[in-house]
């Protein structure tokens, strides 16, 4: 089997004749371990500052180079692309440089830079914050409404366009899209969940805006010819759910519903990227995604139980633990992928990945356990 037909077999809970893999991200740390040279692919913020001096091109053609040759180097059945690149006559204004890992923008918001190198918010000038209103959400939405379609032949594209022709007929290629969270807003995270409860109208609102901002992303992902979409959206906490679950219901669900819908209608399969303890929803989710992705074992999220109470609705994307990729051993991830492969693997419905992403501070020689696990035991025998 190829392996574009190996996930659409699991996707449909046949068994292939491996199980796949894939990840909904891997960092440039893995791309060049694995191929041996520099890459910007995933490198956050080294790739933000290579768009600061100019080398958007170079980046590009790192992510055209790499994703592929990674594939092919461990054996991936998922190919994930990002979401839009800048366009090639963007211009891009470097954030001022306070020290060697602080940043500060035009409004005063001071940035950090992670130890996985993402560029947080560290401290926001909300001096000049305006908290949103019903009716300024409306107008953007209107204005949504308004907007052609996205244009495709744009050089923010290029990417999309050169790994769907080039890899579409032997992998299942995907990109980052359309992520939905409980809607809310405030100058701070305190503040941010409170509206949830006291300004639910707005929130409301918001999600509305959001929705229809992923159902046009997955419009422009059809029209690119992807096969799928991995929207990215935590909705829980390490302990259980961000919010209630009858928020969920108001404030999420419909809206996660007719995105999927518009997909499916389009072609797409959806394939849900969602950290923390969700089971009080499991059921809600396995009923609308073709897949659930970032099952994350810290948080109480069994893929066994998971196998047992919604494993014929929906295929399950995980089973090594993030943790484990990080700082455990490799007996660590055979031990893991021993206990996926047997509880999660019969019946198809299983695709092998981390319960987060291949990231900076893996370990090399645990990614490529992970790969011997799958040579050793993808194939549906008893592991």
């Amino acid at each position: 089997m190829l392996p574009r037909e190996r996930v659409l077999a699991t996707l449909e809970h046949k068994e292939p004749d491996r199980v796949p893999w894939g990840e909904h991200l891997i960092d440039y740390n893995i791309h060049e371990a694995i191929l041996g040279r520099p890459s910007f692919v995933n490198s956050h913020f080294i790739e933000q500052k290579a768009y600061w001096e100019g080398r958007r091109d170079e980046v590009v053609e790192h992510y055209k180079r790499d994703l592929p040759e990674l594939a092919d180097a461990l054996g991936l059945d998922i190919i994930t692309l990002p979401g839009p690149f800048p366009a090639k006559d963007a211009v891009h204004h470097p954030l001022e440089k306070i020290d060697e890992e602080t940043y500060r923008n035009t409004n005063g918001d001071i940035y950090k830079v992670s130890g996985a190198l993402w560029l947080l918010p560290y401290k926001l000038n909300t001096e000049n914050y305006a908290p949103l209103t019903v009716d300024g959400i409306q107008k953007q939405i209107d204005r949504l409404d308004g907007m052609p379609p996205e244009d495709i032949s744009s050089s923010q594209w290029e990417v999309h366009r050169e790994i769907v022709a080039k890899m579409k007929k032997t992998h299942f290629v995907v990109t980052l899209a359309g992520g939905f969270e409980f809607p809310r807003f405030g100058r701070d995270g305190a503040e941010s969940w409170m509206s949830l409860l006291e300004y639910p109208e707005v929130c409301k609102k918001l999600g509305e805006l959001n929705g229809k901002r992923s159902i046009r992303d997955f419009q422009t992902c059809a029209a690119l010819g992807l096969d799928g979409v991995i929207p990215c959206g935590d909705l829980g906490q390490t302990t259980g759910l961000s919010a209630s679950p009858k928020l969920y219901k108001e404030m999420v669900y419909p809206w996660q519903k007719a995105q999927v819908e518009e997909a499916h209608r389009l072609g797409l399969k959806v394939l849900l990227h969602c950290c923390g303890n969700i089971m009080p929803i499991i059921d809600d989710i396995a009923d609308l995604y073709d897949a659930y992705e970032a099952i994350q074992t810290s948080a109480g999220m069994d893929i066994k139980e998971l196998k047992e109470r919604v494993g014929d609705r929906i295929t399950l994307w995980g089973g090594i633990m993030h943790e484990h990729l990080n700082g455990g051993t490799v007996e660590d991830i055979r031990a893991d992928a021993r206990y996926s492969f047997q509880h999660a693997a019969p019946g198809g419905g299983f695709i092998l990945g981390s319960s987060h992403s291949l990231a900076v501070g893996a370990k090399i020689e645990n990614v490529l356990e992970m790969k011997k696990c799958r040579d050793e035991w993808g194939t549906y025998g008893e592991p």
